[in-house]
């Protein structure tokens, strides 16, 4: 059986490590050597030197456990136990000198995940949960706001790379809660969105189009808060972040916006 909690501090460590080697490179990094891996879908040597020194670190953690990274310095290998890996979200913010930026690391076993670890880089503010045992920032507790009314809520989003066909639907979809809430805020990092939920700075956060790497630690912390994360549908979501809604008590508010244009 994992010592869950004792893994969640250690990880905790790692990344709070290896996020002062992310704000030393911020301070003087080079805007040439920024890559494409898609249409505004940038990528530079930070993000893969981050990914060695965590996978490198968890290995040291939990040597059984295989890996799920965003940049693949590490060869996925998704066994009964692996990490999903984000080293830097919020990579177009790092390289524009915009402070939002975060790492975020999960554990899933059988399918569920147990533990998350998302640190804000910039605040310097680290996010941990594991299953069963509460969501913290920096050890001290935290839950989802107590405010019932969508009128007097703050809700995060995010622009995907593609809309797709749907730019139209979910166009509305914002113009509509921008009108019915205290407004709506692009953080332009998931993981950080979701932890902004769990600790009651957000009403509600929802996107579509995401990977498991933005959002799989961020579940985890928003459900241990006290939230809920659903799909569209308002069923469970899948850790794909193809569509999701993580929210208080509007979350059925929301969700039913969501549902009328989508």
């Amino acid at each position: 059986m994992l010592a869950l909690e004792a893994l969640t501090n250690r990880v905790g460590e790692l990344a709070k490590t290896v996020g002062v080697f992310i704000r030393q490179e911020a301070n003087h990094f080079d805007s040439s050597k920024i890559e494409h891996k898609g249409a505004n879908d940038l990528v530079s040597y930070v993000d893969k030197e981050a990914e060695k020194l965590i996978v490198k670190g968890l290995k040291k953690i939990l040597p059984e456990a295989g890996f799920l990274t965003e940049e693949g310095t590490e060869l996925a290998n998704l066994t009964d136990l692996y990490w999903v890996v984000d080293p830097l979200d919020g990579t177009t913010n790092f390289l524009h000198g915009l402070p939002v930026f975060s790492i975020s690391i999960g554990l899933i076993q059988n399918d569920n995940v147990v533990l998350g670890v998302v640190f804000e880089v910039n605040k310097a503010e680290c996010f941990t949960a594991y299953k069963g045992g509460g969501a913290f920032c920096n050890q001290k507790r935290i839950s989802i706001s107590p405010i019932k009314a969508l009128k007097e809520s703050l809700i995060a989003t995010g622009f995907p790379y593609s809309l797709l066909d749907k730019k139209d639907n979910y166009f509305e979809i914002m113009k509509s809660l921008q009108v019915s809430s205290h407004g709506l805020r692009r953080m332009g990092s998931a993981a950080v969105d979701l932890c902004y939920v769990a600790c009651g700075r957000f009403e509600a956060y929802y996107e579509f189009n995401l990977n498991p790497w933005d959002v799989t630690a961020g579940i985890l912390i928003v459900q241990e808060a006290g939230g809920i994360v659903t799909d569209f549908k308002g069923e469970y979501t899948s850790l794909n972040g193809l569509e999701i809604l993580a929210a208080g008590n509007i979350h059925q508010q929301v969700l039913s916006t969501i549902q009328k244009y989508w």
